[in-house]
């Protein structure tokens, strides 16, 4: 009798965003193959599930030939250094991810004629000259700058999996995820909203680059997780945006984490990096029309959950001060 039990792989698995999609699979009846070589992933993001019969870890580097045996129905692409302080550190391994790790996760999906979703990104969009960005949006990137490794990473990856589509007939969808925030980010990853809660847990100055006034949407991990799962049974093809469209400059969110953690420490003002982006903001009318998504969080009550995870991580001496 076949299997009605769907089987998923989900790559990077054991980082931020891909542990929550194994928790969401598992919740929907999935058994979950979770595939990480723990570069930027930690064991801590998936240790509650390592006792479920339905779940099984696997570290591997999915640059190399990938095979899973049996019935495979959905892999999840989720594989990458996501942060600037990853793809700034790792850039070759970045580059490698998004064009050899996609090239052996979508041959894989063509031998399991599985559905596949791939974890694009609002950096295809650069440093956009369109305000907010829609997916018709082709970008503003520099290819040959610092970022170039991720953002150019995940447009090569975009037109294998769309080349996948249109020359093999794969089953495939793109998601192009905007800033996300939630438990179980890391406090030293780079971006603004752990940065800013991990200097003002430390007491800490808390650090604006620029004059503060580039902006930044963040969407709470579970509506992301919603919108990502609703796209994933959709029989939507091209990318959709997936994020929150209420726009804060980095100097007022600086001030919103004071106000919330009640820390005494100052905001002081650094150069702006190379190529950073002056504004980023989803426009989510497609994800509304087509799946019926949008975000529900209020990031108030995000940023408190994602407060106490930040507090918990440091009295468990988790997160070394550099």
């Amino acid at each position: 009798m076949p299997n009605n039990t769907p089987n998923s792989l989900v790559t990077g698995g054991a980082g931020f965003l891909g542990s929550h999609l194994c928790d969401r699979l598992l919740a929907e009846g999935h058994k979950v193959t979770c595939m990480d070589n723990l570069l930027t992933g930690s064991m801590d993001n998936i240790a509650h599930l390592m006792g479920n019969e339905n779940f099984q870890f696997i570290k591997y580097n999915v640059t190399e030939y990938v095979y899973i045996e049996g019935q495979l129905d959905y892999i999840l692409h989720f594989a990458s250094p996501a942060s600037p302080i990853d793809y700034l550190k790792l850039p070759i391994q970045t580059l490698k991810v998004g064009s050899l790790g996609t090239h052996k996760t979508l041959g894989l999906a063509k031998e399991k004629r599985a559905r596949y979703l791939l974890a694009s990104t609002s950096e295809v969009y650069g440093d956009p000259l369109i305000h907010p960005q829609p997916e018709s949006y082709w970008g503003n990137v520099n290819p040959i700058g610092v970022r170039g490794v991720y953002d150019e990473a995940k447009r090569f990856a975009e037109a294998m999996v769309m080349a996948y589509h249109r020359y093999h007939k794969l089953d495939t969808r793109i998601v192009r995820i905007f800033n996300t925030y939630g438990p179980r980010m890391r406090l030293h990853d780079g971006r603004a909203l752990p940065t800013f809660m991990k200097q003002a847990l430390m007491g800490d100055n808390l650090t604006v680059f620029g004059d503060g006034s580039q902006t930044r949407s963040f969407c709470y991990v579970d509506d992301l997780v919603e919108g990502i799962y609703r796209l994933l049974m959709s029989d939507e093809v091209l990318p959709v945006n997936i994020g929150n469209p209420e726009e804060i400059t980095l100097l007022e969110f600086a001030k919103e984490i004071k106000e919330m953690t009640g820390t005494s420490s100052k905001i002081v003002f650094e150069l702006l990096p190379e190529d950073d982006p002056k504004v980023r903001q989803p426009d989510i009318r497609k994800a509304k029309e087509v799946l019926g998504w949008e975000p529900r969080v209020e990031r108030r009550d995000g940023l408190l959950k994602t407060l106490e995870y930040f507090k918990e991580q440091l009295g468990k001496n988790l997160v070394e001060r550099p």
